[in-house]
């Protein structure tokens, strides 16, 4: 019998001052077996400092929502949908295979990627090559240490807020904050 993925509920404000961008969004995530905490956060925080484009890219008229995530690789992580049914940002998170990255990139305006993992160094020294063809494509490095940090916000029902400034987001749930500085590789 397959095991079910775990729900999780996030209530997440965000004020991101260098976009002119304020909005509560309750958020339905929902965590495959295989996923760890920390994966799950990191695709939070991605959507959390992608939010802004649900404006500034579809004008208010589109879906920014989780998508499959692990158990569908043909879906992505979080996504940035307009009124067309169109993709117009692909975010993914870990460390995935060249090609379906090349395949993102074809489904979609812009692909973002977020490693996050202690061996996203040596991945990406041996992806680098593949992924650096792909104009479409940016590449932003979680720092392992702050991954791990945001994992210990997780909880089933969450209160979060973001601000992102300064190319800096931090997300906090009353008690403890987490500052996100994302390095950009590609």
């Amino acid at each position: 019998m397959a095991l079910k993925s775990t729900i999780y509920k996030a209530n997440l404000q965000i004020a991101d001052i260098e976009n002119s961008y304020y909005a509560d969004h309750a958020l339905t995530l929902a965590r495959h077996p295989s996923e760890t905490d920390e994966r799950m956060m990191v695709r939070l925080a991605a959507l959390a400092f992608n939010a802004y484009k649900l404006q500034s890219v579809c004008n208010g008229d589109g879906t920014l929502a989780f998508g499959a995530g692990l158990s569908d690789v043909e879906d992505p992580d979080v996504s940035l949908t307009d009124f067309t049914g169109h993709k117009r940002l692909w975010i993914e998170v870990g460390q995935p295979e060249d090609k379906p990255i090349s395949k993102a990139c074809n489904k979609a305006d812009a692909v973002l990627l977020y490693p996050f993992a202690h061996s996203a160094d040596i991945w990406w020294k041996g992806i680098e090559g593949k992924l650096s063809r792909l104009d479409k494509l940016q590449v932003w490095r979680i720092p392992s240490v702050t991954s791990q940090a945001l994992a210990k916000l997780a909880q089933r029902n969450m209160q979060l807020q973001a601000t992102v400034q300064e190319g800096v987001l931090m997300l906090g749930d009353g008690v403890n904050t987490v500052d996100i500085e994302p390095i950009r590789w590609k």
